[in-house]
């Protein structure tokens, strides 16, 4: 029994050696050195002016909420695709559905202005 599982320790125990080695080898030779510039604070590139619990523009919520329903519609059409000649009508009424919710939900974010940055 245990000898089914050795294959699987010595692939954890080389995947850790070459772990470790390559840690090593960016503590040796990697440039450590630290300036003002790289220990100075920043957000989006520039130097903070305000508090750093300040309101956000909803804007930036509302690209995330874009991005998500782009993401999520790309992640569920591919297997959708692939397998729609063995789901058959079922699947395709379901997947009408999903499109139509991340179809409403772009509707919202364009009506919000999420996609126009003045």
């Amino acid at each position: 029994m245990l000898q089914a599982y050795l294959p699987v320790l010595v692939f954890l125990g080389i995947a850790l050696g070459i772990g470790l080695v390559m840690l090593a080898i960016g503590l040796v030779f990697g440039r450590s050195g630290t300036d003002a510039e790289k220990l100075s604070p920043y957000e989006c590139g520039f130097e903070p002016f305000e508090d750093s619990r300040m309101q956000f523009d909803v804007r930036y919520y509302l690209v995330a909420i874009l991005f998500i329903i782009f993401d999520l519609e790309i992640a569920f059409l591919f297997p959708w695709a692939v397998a729609l000649d063995s789901i058959g009508l079922a699947g395709l009424v379901a997947m009408g559905i999903f499109l139509t919710v991340l179809v409403v939900g772009f509707i919202y974010e364009w009506k919000k202005g999420a996609l126009e940055w003045d």
